[in-house]
């Protein structure tokens, strides 16, 4: 039987120290599958609600990463996304020297409510495109890209296969944007939106508003939700020549 931590706290923050002693001396290393809660509760000589919530405080405070139905492992550090600046996923996925791969739930042609016509600054209701992919990284889900696009602007959106090219390089070659509006908000995941991502109903998650302008009309209107314990978003930019903020 593993020896816990000989401190005055709680069970489950001793849980915790020893999670976190066993990922700090490196044997526990990163992306490793922990044992299982069972394996724990054995191991440990705790009950499974001790170690139930030792692990889920470590993961919501980033340490730990569960997948739902494959188990718990040893966080990664967690990748930043640029804020200020609109790149393709695939890319920045394989720049850090992992894969990347998406897959697409929605693709069809989508009757817009007044809200989403009033984004596109339509003068009366027409259809658009929408699309809704997952993209993981190394078999792990990290982003949920939903798209309402303009047929106007981009007519072929629908005959592509988003699974292997991105709808980021389609849209590019197809309309390159002219402008970019960004709004950031912090949600909790629908039972809808954890399914998808694999983590549970209610998790914190991070969402990005994103409309793009071809000339003077919108092209897209974007919902894209990153999980927050596997993605931060970021920028960091030179000042103006006057040294004031942009």
């Amino acid at each position: 039987m593993e020896t816990l931590p000989d401190t005055a706290s709680p069970l489950y923050e001793k849980v915790k120290d020893y999670v976190l002693g066993n990922i700090g001396s490196g044997r526990w290393p990163r992306n490793q599958k922990l044992p299982s809660e069972n394996e724990l509760v054995t191991a440990l000589g705790v009950s499974r609600m001790t170690v139930h919530r030792a692990l889920r405080e470590l993961t919501s405070q980033g340490h730990l990463l569960r997948v739902q139905g494959v188990g718990t492992f040893v966080a990664p550090p967690k990748p930043q996304s640029t804020l200020i600046e609109v790149n393709n996923i695939a890319n920045e996925i394989r720049a850090r020297g992992n894969s990347h791969r998406a897959k697409v739930l929605v693709l069809e042609i989508f009757e817009p409510e007044s809200q989403l016509v009033a984004a596109f600054e339509f003068p009366a209701v027409q259809p658009v495109f929408h699309s809704l992919l997952v993209h993981f990284e190394n078999e792990v889900p990290v982003q949920l890209e939903e798209r309402f696009v303009n047929p106007g602007l981009v007519p072929g959106y629908l005959d592509q296969d988003f699974e292997t090219t991105t709808t980021y390089d389609y849209l590019q070659q197809s309309t390159p944007m002219t402008e970019v509006e960004h709004i950031i908000s912090a949600i909790h995941a629908d039972e809808e939106t954890a399914r998808h991502l694999a983590i549970e109903t209610g998790e914190a998650c991070l969402l990005l508003h994103r409309r793009t302008w071809s000339g003077a009309k919108v092209a897209t209107v974007n919902r894209i939700i990153y999980v927050g314990s596997r993605y931060s978003l970021g920028s960091r930019y030179t000042p103006n020549a006057a040294g004031k903020h942009p």
